[in-house]
């Protein structure tokens, strides 16, 4: 809880400028799994002042993404609530009507400068070498605001600011840091560190997640609080998601990602929650693989680490893989339907039946779902589906010749058959064929030739495995077709 006892209230903000990455997903995790681990109010608004660089599709795409994740919101955008509206460039007169209070406070004057001008002036503290401050360059007298200039924000009073953050502790700045910024942009929209404060407060935000990046920031925000005479939420900065090499801010340079393009590729939303969650955050135990009630349950914000966590695929594989063994066997079957290409669909001998029970050998050997399409793609399980085409001379074991190779394939023949269809079992296949090929003294020269008769393939599963999915009929038939080959 934050230090008023308050109900928590947090949100996610983001702005339409183009696709969701795994830095801004893991802001709306936190941010949520704190909310609904301390039964609090989640909100979803967009910030969409920023016109020039604004994508069209962007608001859409926010959404999908969340929901995708199972990431819900009590308030906010499609589903409503008591202060709509969620969008910022819906609410230009509330941001008018913050600036006018200021500006009756004396604290917000009209820049009386051109953009030549200011560039002037950041040009010749560049030549100085002193940071660049616009309040040096403030104006005696304030002219009237009527819109057509922008509006800035005039600092009450030059001082230091020390704060804490909720992550990195206490932190403090000094009077470089604050500067008379603009709050509302000559086209009538606000600047964002303007416009997230008025939302902030009508919103009644407790607890403010976002990127260290905006630690530089705060004593700008602090100063309009404190202008206002309001208190100001709780700050939660997080460390920056670091690239593979993990010696800088991961980008797109690196290889992140539309979150989406995380689905196509077969990933599950509870694997990427999982995998998220543990960038930057320590449960304090050996558990890694959780659902997202566990992770609501076990989520503290003590626990969140100021140093930057890496972005590993091989543990995001690793934990995508653990989620898809948690998945009952129905919906194991679903998402393998749902990757499937049309070439197998498309194959003589495809049934749905016989998709059913190639699931847990499919699962067996993916990571991601997308790997079901490669696998069709590749051909690794069309003779699941189709007859395949059996080189005699790869069928051969190293160790036999083509008349043990038939003696035997025979014998298996025999063996399988002796079994009912009822009974036609991988345990049983494999206790009856192994019993031979022990007895025989070489098990290669029998399970060889069996695998290759039934698949075509050196590397498969195993042929008990293969026999138990074609039935027995289909097994027999195979095998039968190979004696016929090689004679």
């Amino acid at each position: 809880m934050n230090d008023n006892h308050k109900k928590v209230v947090t949100r996610f903000a983001p702005s339409p400028t183009g696709f969701m990455h795994v830095g801004n997903v893991r802001s709306a995790l936190f941010a949520y799994l704190w909310t609904r681990k301390n039964k609090g109010t989640y909100i979803l608004r967009i910030e969409d002042t920023d016109k020039v660089r604004e994508v069209p599709g962007s608001i859409e795409h926010i959404i999908e993404s969340l929901e995708w994740l199972g990431i819900d919101w009590d308030e906010g955008m499609v589903v409503g609530g008591p202060h709509a509206p969620y969008k910022q460039s819906d609410r230009l007169d509330l941001y008018n009507k913050y600036a006018q209070k200021l500006i009756e406070k004396g604290l917000a004057y009209p820049d009386p400068y051109t953009n030549e001008e200011v560039e002037s002036f950041r040009k010749k503290a560049e030549e100085e070498k002193r940071a660049f401050l616009f309040r040096e360059h403030r104006p005696e007298k304030f002219d009237v605001w009527d819109g057509t200039k922008p509006l800035r924000f005039k600092v009450p009073e030059i001082k230091s600011y020390s704060w804490h953050d909720e992550v990195f502790g206490d932190l403090s700045a000094g009077p470089e840091a604050l500067d008379d910024f603009i709050l509302i942009k000559s086209d009538g929209y606000p600047t964002y560190n303007f416009a997230h404060i008025v939302d902030d407060i009508e919103m009644g935000i407790t607890l403010v997640m976002r990127g260290q990046e905006y630690i530089s920031s705060t004593p700008r925000y602090l100063s309009v609080y404190e202008s206002m005479g309001i208190k100001p939420p709780l700050y939660a900065c997080l460390p920056h998601i670091m690239a593979t090499e993990g010696n800088k801010k991961m980008g797109k340079r690196d290889g992140a990602k539309d979150l989406l393009e995380y689905r196509a590729e077969g990933y599950l939303p509870e694997a990427m929650i999982n995998f998220l969650a543990l960038i930057g955050w320590n449960p304090g135990t050996e558990q890694e693989v959780f659902s997202k009630q566990e992770l609501i349950d076990a989520f503290d914000l003590k626990k969140i680490q100021n140093a930057g966590g890496g972005f590993n695929d091989e543990k995001l594989d690793w934990l995508n893989k653990e989620h898809i063994k948690k998945m009952n066997y129905e919906d194991q079957e679903e998402m393998i339907t749902k990757f499937l290409s049309e070439k197998i669909k498309n194959l003589p001998q495809f049934s749905i039946e016989r998709l059913h029970n190639i699931v847990p050998i499919v699962i067996d050997r993916i990571k991601k779902f997308g790997e079901v399409t490669e696998m069709c793609e590749a051909g690794e399980l069309d003779f699941f589906f189709s007859v395949p085409n059996v080189d005699p001379v790869k069928l051969i074991w190293k160790k036999s010749d083509k008349e043990n190779t038939i003696l035997n394939l025979n014998k298996i023949k025999e063996i399988l058959n002796e079994i009912s269809n009822d009974n036609f079992t991988l345990e049983n296949i494999k206790e009856k064929i192994m019993a031979f090929a022990d007895a025989l003294g070489d098990r290669g020269s029998v399970l060889h030739p069996m695998r290759f008769s039934l698949t075509g393939l050196e590397r498969s599963p195993d042929p008990f495995t293969v026999a138990s999915v074609l039935g027995k009929n289909e097994t027999l038939s195979r095998i039968e077709v190979v004696v016929g080959i090689l004679k």
